[in-house]
């Protein structure tokens, strides 16, 4: 019986810097002035559940305690906003990892959507118990567009790790 995944190769080990660029480059994303645009992906919690699924050793709670601290002194939002909403989502994508990574990726975005869903409901009770408005159900589509970038940014977040590595004709792998 045949896998039901495209590839069955061996990734390389990530390595810790591209994780902290990744990170980084997310960062700066969400803080361009299109980022309160409805539709706009938070591209911080995007990365961070993928790596917190991907690299739990490496990306775990406190990295999104300091990037939700992060996002709430840029945003000027409330204080522990984000911080709550990060932690929780990474959380969850740990716990849930095993189980994400069993399904193909198309079907990951899926597993993906309800998580990214709950951070972003998170930072909404978050507001709305400071005293904000309600913004309206446009809060909704940003985790959609988000879990719909699944896809890409697996692919593109996965590339460094598929470099060829020099062939070895006494090991079978």
């Amino acid at each position: 019986m045949q896998p039901t995944f495209s590839s069955s190769r061996i990734l390389l080990p990530v390595r810790p810097w591209f994780i902290l660029t990744t990170i980084g480059l997310a960062l700066l994303l969400n803080f361009l002035p299109t980022a309160h645009w409805p539709g706009v992906p938070d591209w911080v919690a995007l990365v961070l559940c993928f790596w917190a699924i991907r690299e739990p050793r490496f990306v775990g709670m406190g990295t999104a305690f300091l990037l939700g601290l992060g996002m709430d002194v840029a945003d000027g939002a409330v204080l522990g906003q984000h911080c709550f909403a990060y932690i929780l989502l990474t959380f969850v994508a740990t716990s849930q990892a095993r189980r994400i990574l069993w399904f193909p990726v198309g079907q990951q975005m899926l597993q993906i959507l309800p998580l990214l869903l709950l951070c972003q409901i998170a930072q909404l009770l978050m507001r709305l118990m400071a005293g904000a408005d309600f913004p309206g159900w446009s809060f909704l589509v940003s985790p959609l567009v988000a879990a719909s970038l699944w896809i890409p940014a697996t692919f593109l977040l996965l590339l460094p790790q598929y470099q060829p590595v020099s062939r070895d004709d006494n090991r079978p792998l």
